[in-house]
């Protein structure tokens, strides 16, 4: 049984830049115009509100971790404290969470390649992503951790540099002729909160989104270095990290341009580093995008896999994902998502302008429920063990518990107002009743 265990070889650093690496991506860099549009300057209040929702979720799961740093997380806490069939949905919801957000961020690797080379099909550089991720995750859980925390310094330095040289722009005029351009554009074309509460109702689902991956930080506490220790600085440091770096960049960018034209003229993050005159801004900025990308779908592979692995190990999935490689990697779990993740090619092959909003919807609805489950775990984990003192406990609790499952059932009702949002309340419940007819399969 000794070496069917994961092996504990992620350190600190690595477990908080696999954090930031897994949440940082597609959501600012691509969907962040989308967003913008629908909040207006007020942006900024959905991403606090959605930076506290989520707060609570990695107390909540954090909690659990300490006090007992398992792989598969929730979906092992939620199989202990639920029951198995909680275990069940959780483990398998979340696997196609991370399926469904890889087939995202592929897709969009396909767009940035084609800014090099626009000859080349999008879904010939989607299947060259898939193939070198999927190598990288094969080698051992070392290997991965430093390929992520790599992935993901670059964008966490792209993004720093340009928080900084927005401020000269803002401040002292670079690249303006020496004129600040102040603050008027938050208030300006409309006031700042030009959509109304309704803008900013609407905006939490793409704000949501972009969170997803955060809990990527429960998984690493089976192969974690002193989890009791690594764990709780995680998820205290990565929460307003992540906060600076959302609501830090889209502040810089409605600052420096009217909110209702951003998206129009090629994408903000270019144009902030074009003013203050950086050579081949484009270029350097499609790099830094292309990395982040491929850095969340680094993550949503070791994600997939880990979860493969941890239902096989509770009874809740083939017993064949079990079986670890020599290098302590659950490979065939990799490796059979990989080859789910086929279909994002094809549908890079036959409709690669809808595949991004198709899979977003979808990916929202996956996490909120592992979210959800994660909360309601919490809380018989609580009832449970109401007599000990945790080392770690979640604030507020239970009414931080209440305002967060509150905020999950708003962001899931406001997809019904998103037009191309729908494909979600069509893909998840067709999705749980196939959970549920497995289950009932399993059993027997």
């Amino acid at each position: 049984m000794e070496k069917n265990q994961l092996k504990r070889g992620l350190s600190n650093r690595h477990i908080q830049l696999i954090a930031l690496g897994g949440t940082i991506g597609v959501g600012l860099f691509y969907g962040s115009a989308a967003t913008i549009k629908l909040a207006g300057p007020a942006i900024l209040l959905s991403y606090l509100l959605g930076g506290a929702v989520i707060f609570m979720i990695m107390r909540a799961l954090g909690e659990m971790a300490v006090a007992d740093p398992v792989s598969g997380s929730f979906s092992a806490y939620a199989n202990k404290y639920l029951g198995p069939f909680a275990g069940y949905l959780t483990g398998w919801t979340y696997w196609f969470n991370w399926i469904v957000v890889g087939m995202a961020e592929i897709t969009v690797v396909g767009v940035y390649i084609n800014h090099w080379f626009p000859e080349v099909p999008q879904w010939v550089s989607a299947l060259a992503a898939l193939v070198v991720i999927t190598l990288i995750n094969l080698i051992n859980v070392k290997a991965y951790g430093e390929f992520e925390f790599w992935f993901a310094l670059i964008k966490v330095v792209a993004i720093v540099c340009m928080i900084i040289a927005g401020f000269g722009i803002i401040l002292f005029g670079i690249g303006n002729g020496g004129v600040p351009v102040g603050f008027g554009n938050l208030w300006e074309n409309g006031g700042f909160v030009p959509n109304g509460v309704w803008g900013i109702f609407l905006s939490l689902v793409m704000v949501m989104f972009s969170f997803g991956g955060i809990e990527m930080i429960g998984l690493t506490a089976g192969e974690a270095q002193n989890p009791e220790k690594t764990i709780p600085s995680a998820i205290n440091n990565v929460i307003w990290r992540v906060l600076i770096f959302y609501i830090g960049a889209l502040g810089i960018i409605m600052v420096l341009y009217p909110w209702d034209e951003i998206g129009t003229a090629g994408s903000p993050f270019v144009l902030i580093f074009d003013k203050i005159g950086m050579p081949a801004a484009a270029d350097i900025i499609n790099f830094v995008v292309l990395t982040a990308a491929l850095s969340a779908f680094n993550s949503g592979m070791y994600g997939t896999g880990r979860m493969l692995y941890s239902l096989a190990d509770q009874g809740n999935g083939p017993s064949f994902f079990r079986q670890l490689s020599t290098s302590g990697v659950p490979a065939r779990g990799v490796l059979f998502s990989a080859s789910i993740l086929l279909v994002a090619v094809f549908l890079n092959y036959i409709v690669p302008e809808k595949v991004f909003y198709y899979i977003t919807s979808i990916a929202t609805v996956a996490a909120v429920t592992s979210w959800t489950i994660i909360l309601v775990t919490h809380m018989r984990f609580r009832k449970e063990r109401s007599k000990e003192v945790g080392l770690f406990q979640m604030p507020f609790f239970p009414y931080s518990s209440y305002f967060a499952l509150v905020a999950l059932a708003a962001v899931v009702v406001a997809m019904a107002f998103i037009e191309g949002m729908a494909v979600a309340f069509i893909v998840a419940p067709v999705w749980f009743v196939l959970l549920f007819i497995g289950y009932r399969l399993n059993q027997k």
